[in-house]
């Protein structure tokens, strides 16, 4: 059996390498963005209540839900109306970015329990 392969090698031209750029520099801050908030809220839960500094902890409401894939790609669908720079870039881009975030995040968690 004989398989033929092909290979292509991309040259895009300078107005499409800034606007990868462009994409790639919104997917990082959706993700750091979105790191964030979880990290906060983990945090904001392990001080106790008659230790907490107010400038050394996080204040986060006690019945505020823990971030999950769904609170989050329901925040950025909001966030998408009023950020113009969001609103270039396809949705289901920025969810997947989201998505990666989850997995790392659920494996990170699960593998210290």
């Amino acid at each position: 059996m004989f398989n033929l392969t092909y290979e292509f090698k991309l040259k895009p031209t300078k107005n499409q390498i800034d606007i990868f750029e462009e994409w790639l520099e919104t997917h990082r801050r959706v993700y750091n963005y979105a790191l964030a908030e979880r990290k906060d809220w983990y945090k904001s839960r392990s001080c106790k209540i008659k230790a907490c500094s107010l400038h050394g902890c996080y204040i986060i409401p006690a019945d505020a839900p823990r971030p999950t894939y769904a609170s989050q790609c329901k925040s950025l669908t909001a966030a998408r109306k009023s950020n113009e720079y969001l609103g270039k870039i396809n949705a289901q881009s920025l969810q997947q970015t989201l998505r990666r975030l989850e997995k790392a995040f659920v494996f990170k968690t699960s593998a210290c329990s």
